[in-house]
């Protein structure tokens, strides 16, 4: 994990650390995901059962989890857990419900009417990822705004371990977030299956849910064909700190981002020349007998990094500029520093709210953009699983009101029969 205490150093690094999945296998995935997709839109089920047993290692038969399974998982898990998860549950699905946008009607002086009304979308896939560990509160992040939404059908794909079973918590998970359908498949194949549809999966209109570079790279080719979210790239926090800040809180915090993945990324702007020491100190003795040892250590070593900054200033420029997923500020004037702060995913304020409060919890959501991607999107919410359509309606008064200007403007792009449409009305 490097320690920089040069401002122009550490924008080279966190240029590289957010470009770290932009690598040279890209084109190489890209054609790998392209003949995925092909095959699951022309062969169905015959292809995701195929590509599920070459990859996964079972066979998916049945694909389909039924309800009845759903039910037992949420009986057989621990009573504390289940206290846990409804509190959750609860807890997002209020913020949520203040997340509804609100249609709206316009009128005009002579009689107009425009209108903007949301509607949910009909249907819903959401993706579980599934491998090197469980997510049911992932099931909690996006099958809840989906159901806040209104949409009438989720359709839940997760991949099953080398016996072809989903972890019994996330199977919980989605009977408590009632969730319609759930198939345990994974991949890229899972989501070619969401976006065309095959005899055992409905087509759906919006696809949800983080997943590996595979599945990142299936949705964004099939973006078109469906909606999606966002492109979600590996998991980062960047913590921002002074000498207020706990050492031990700060290397917790850092390795809680770490223990997801080798290309998760830690990042801490301190102002504290000690403090930059000790929290390094701290994360290899944390590392020394964590369980998710080697993860860790792979995701610090290639993208930790430590800035020693001059002030409060540097570090906020800094943290700006790399637009974080996540975003920690530990110091005694967090709110002065939040004044500062344009991009990031989610800000957790001040020393009792690290981060895994906004992972399981908190109530807004833990889908987030990466990548620097917070310079121009934020979470997943109620909105990703709505639509709008404007309504427009003039009547005589109005439309001859406004009808010069409509003709104007028309002409002043070329465009005859734009203006011809307006002025026919009148000639009669």
């Amino acid at each position: 994990m490097k320690i920089l205490n040069n401002k122009e150093n550490a924008i080279q690094e966190l240029k590289r650390i957010s470009a770290r999945t932009n690598s040279e296998n890209n084109n190489k995935i890209n054609a790998i995901v392209e003949e995925i997709l092909r095959e699951v839109k022309s062969n169905g089920d015959i292809a995701v059962r195929r590509y599920t047993r070459e990859f996964d290692g079972f066979d998916p038969d049945p694909m389909q989890v039924t309800q009845e399974e759903l039910k037992d998982a949420w009986n057989e898990i621990d009573s504390n857990l289940k206290r846990s998860l409804k509190v959750a549950y609860e807890r997002i699905q209020k913020f949520h419900e203040k997340e509804i946008p609100s249609s709206f009607t316009i009128k005009g002086e002579q009689g107009d009417i425009v209108q903007r009304r949301w509607k949910p979308v009909k249907s819903a896939g959401i993706y579980i990822p599934g491998g090197r560990a469980a997510y049911p509160s992932t099931v909690l992040m996006n099958a809840i705004p989906a159901t806040v939404a209104g949409v009438k059908e989720t359709i839940m794909v997760s991949p099953g371990n080398k016996e072809g079973e989903i972890d019994k918590t996330v199977l919980a998970a989605a009977h408590l977030s009632k969730i319609n359908k759930v198939f345990r498949i994974g991949g890229a194949q899972a989501i070619g299956a969401l976006a065309f549809g095959t005899d055992q999966i409905n087509k759906v209109d919006v696809i949800t849910g983080p997943g590996n570079i595979y599945v990142t790279t299936a949705k964004k080719l099939i973006y078109g064909f469906t909606g999606i979210d966002s492109l979600a790239g590996p998991s980062e926090i960047l913590i921002i700190a002074d000498e207020t800040a706990k050492s031990s809180h700060i290397a917790s915090d850092l390795l809680a981002q770490a223990e997801h993945d080798p290309l998760a990324s830690s990042i801490l702007l301190t102002t504290s020349h000690n403090q930059a020491k000790e929290v390094l100190e701290e994360i290899y003795k944390k590392i020394d007998n964590h369980p998710r040892k080697e993860i860790c250590l792979q995701s610090i070593k290639d993208w930790g990094l430590i800035v020693i900054c001059e002030n409060y200033k540097s570090c906020i420029e800094l943290s700006n500029d790399f637009a974080p997923e996540h975003l920690e500020i530990l110091a005694l004037d967090s709110k002065k520093i939040l004044q500062g702060i344009e991009n990031a995913g989610a800000i957790f304020l001040g020393k009792w709210t690290p981060e895994a409060v906004g992972d399981y919890l908190a109530g807004p959501n833990h889908t987030l953009p990466t990548s620097g991607n917070s310079r121009f999107s934020g979470s997943l919410g109620v909105e990703t699983f709505m639509k709008n359509t404007s309504i427009i309606e003039f009547n005589e008064q109005s439309l001859k009101a406004n009808s010069l200007d409509i003709i104007n403007l028309a002409k002043s792009e070329g465009l005859h029969s734009h203006a011809n449409s307006v002025q026919i009305r009148f000639e009669d």
